[in-house]
C-alpha cells in the first residue's frame, strides 16, 4: 500500500453533474484538484458559478481544499485520480468510450508509481480492465497492479434532486487488489455519510451499476406499453395505476419519455457486451424499443386528436413546454423531447419550445432548437406539457388557455394538470 488517507491528494477528472459534487465533497477533507478540459467551465467554477445548479456558490465556498484547473500538468501533484467523464452512445446506439479512452491516455502521461485510478463512469462489465487500464499502461510504461492500481465506484447522482445528494447515497466501491479495495472503500467512506458497500471485484461493481438503470428502464417500458393498451381501450392510465398502487408491493412507476445520461443509455452498454459474447438480449432491447418509440407515439396521439377537432395539421402552431430530460434541472443530455420535435417536423408543424431552465445557447448547440423567451397569447393550436417543471405546475387553467386558440388540444404527458383540463394524457 503506497498511500494513506493522510497523504491522499485527489484529482477528479470531468466536472459535470457527477464530478463537481464529488470534487467539492473531497475538497472539504483532502487537497483536491477539479480538472476539466473545458477552460470556460473551469473559469466559471473558479468564480463560484455552476451552470448545472448541482452545487451552490455557498457549497463551493465551503470546500477549502479544492482548486480547479484545465492544465494537464497540474494533475501530476495528485496520487488518486477519479474519472467522471461521460459515457454516451453513438448514432448506432453503440457505446462511445472516446471520453474514457482519452481520459485514460491523459492519465497515462501524468501518473506515478503507486498511484490509484478510480473510474465512476457507467460502463459494461470489463471495460475498466479491458479498455481503460491498457491505455494507461501504454502511455505511462507502468504495469497495472504492480506500479499503479485501480478501482471502480459507480456514480449514483440524480440531477436536480436536492434530497438525494452524493453524500447521502450509499456508495458501491471496488479495487484491483484486496488492499487497494479496502483503501478505496475507506476513502469514500470518509466523505459518504450514507456508507459504502465493498463489491467483490471491479466487474461486479460495473455490472451492478449498469443493471440499476436497466431495471428502471424496463419497468418504465412496461408502464409505457400498458399506457398504449389502456389508451386504445379508452381507460385512464393514471387511474389504473392509482388503483393498482393500493397494493403494498406494486411499484409506483409512471409512463413517459425515457432520456437522460443514464436510463436511456446504460442498457445499450449491457446489450453491447452481451452481444459481443454471443448472447442476444431480448427483454432489455424490447424495453428500449418501446421507450425509444414514445416520442412518435405522443405525436401520433396529438395529431389524431387535432384531426378530430378539425384543426389543420400542416402549418399548425404547437407549443412544447419543456426540453430537459427531467423536471427542475437544466440537463438536456439525451432528452427525448427532441424526438417529439423531430416527429412534429414531419407534419410541417410550427413548433415553439419553452423551457426556463435551459440555456438557449446550449439548446441551439446541442439540438438546433431556438427556445422562445415566453409563449405568445392566443397563438397555439396545441400544447404539449413534456416536462413537469414547477413553473409549469404553477400555471392556472386561465394561463394555459391564454396561450391557445379557441379550438385547441392540450396534451399532458406528466399528469401535472387537472384531468378535466387535459384533452390527452399519456
Amino acid at each position: 500500500m503506497f498511500h494513506t488517507l493522510e497523504n491522499t491528494k485527489v484529482a477528479v477528472i470531468g466536472l459535470g453533474y457527477v464530478g463537481l459534487p464529488l470534487a467539492v465533497e473531497f475538497g472539504k477533507k483532502y487537497p483536491t484538484l477539479g480538472f476539466d478540459i473545458n477552460k470556460q467551465r473551469v473559469q466559471e467554477l473558479n468564480q463560484g458559478n455552476d451552470f448545472t445548479l448541482e452545487v451552490s456558490k455557498e457549497e463551493m465556498a465551503d470546500s477549502p481544499l479544492i482548486r480547479y484547473s484545465a492544465e494537464v500538468a497540474a494533475l501530476k501533484e495528485c496520487n488518486v485520480y477519479i474519472v467522471t467523464v461521460p459515457t454516451p452512445i453513438d448514432q448506432h446506439k453503440q457505446p462511445d468510450l472516446t471520453p474514457l479512452i482519452k481520459a485514460s491516455q491523459m492519465l497515462g502521461s501524468v501518473i506515478s508509481k503507486g498511484d490509484i485510478v478510480i473510474y465512476e463512469s457507467t460502463v459494461f462489465p470489463g471495460a475498466t480492465e479491458d479498455e481503460c487500464l491498457p491505455e494507461i499502461e501504454k502511455v505511462s510504461g507502468l504495469i497495472f497492479n504492480k506500479d499503479f492500481f485501480a478501482g471502480y465506484s459507480p456514480e449514483r447522482i440524480n440531477p436536480g434532486d436536492k434530497e438525494h445528494r452524493v453524500t447521502n447515497i450509499l456508495k458501491v466501491t471496488s479495487g484491483s487488489t484486496p488492499e487497494i479495495a479496502q483503501f478505496i472503500d475507506s476513502l469514500y467512506a470518509s466523505i459518504i455519510t450514507a456508507g459504502t458497500y465493498l463489491a467483490s471485484s471491479i466487474k461486479v461493481a460495473e455490472a451492478a451499476k449498469v443493471i440499476e438503470n436497466t431495471q428502471r428502464d424496463l419497468n418504465i417500458a412496461l408502464i409505457n406499453e400498458l399506457a398504449v393498451i389502456f389508451n386504445k381501450l379508452g381507460i385512464d392510465t393514471e387511474e389504473v395505476l392509482k388503483a393498482a398502487g393500493t397494493k403494498w408491493n406494486f411499484l409506483p412507476f409512471r409512463p413517459g419519455l425515457v432520456g437522460g445520461h443514464c436510463i436511456g443509455v446504460d442498457p445499450y452498454y449491457l446489450t453491447h457486451k452481451a452481444q459481443s459474447i454471443g448472447y442476444n438480449p431480448e427483454v432489455i432491447l424490447a424495453g428500449r424499443r418501446i421507450n425509444d418509440g414514445m416520442g412518435a407515439y405522443v405525436v401520433a396521439q396529438l395529431t389524431k386528436q387535432m384531426i378530430k377537432r378539425k384543426i389543420q395539421i400542416n402549418g399548425a402552431n404547437v407549443l412544447v413546454m419543456g426540453l430537459t430530460f427531467k423536471e427542475n434541472c437544466p440537463d438536456v443530455r439525451n432528452t427525448k423531447v427532441v424526438d417529439i420535435l423531430s416527429e412534429l417536423g414531419e407534419y410541417y408543424v410550427n413548433v415553439d419550445v419553452y423551457d426556463p431552465w435551459v440555456n438557449p445557447d446550449e439548446a441551439k448547440h446541442e439540438y438546433g432548437v431556438d427556445l422562445i423567451k415566453h409563449p405568445e397569447k392566443n397563438k397555439y393550436d396545441a400544447v404539449i406539457f413534456a416536462v413537469a417543471h414547477h413553473q409549469f405546475k404553477a400555471l392556472t387553467a386561465e394561463d394555459i388557455k391564454g396561450y391557445l386558440k379557441a379550438d385547441h388540444v392540450i396534451y399532458d404527458l406528466k399528469y401535472m394538470l387537472d384531468p378535466a383540463l387535459a384533452d390527452i394524457r399519456l
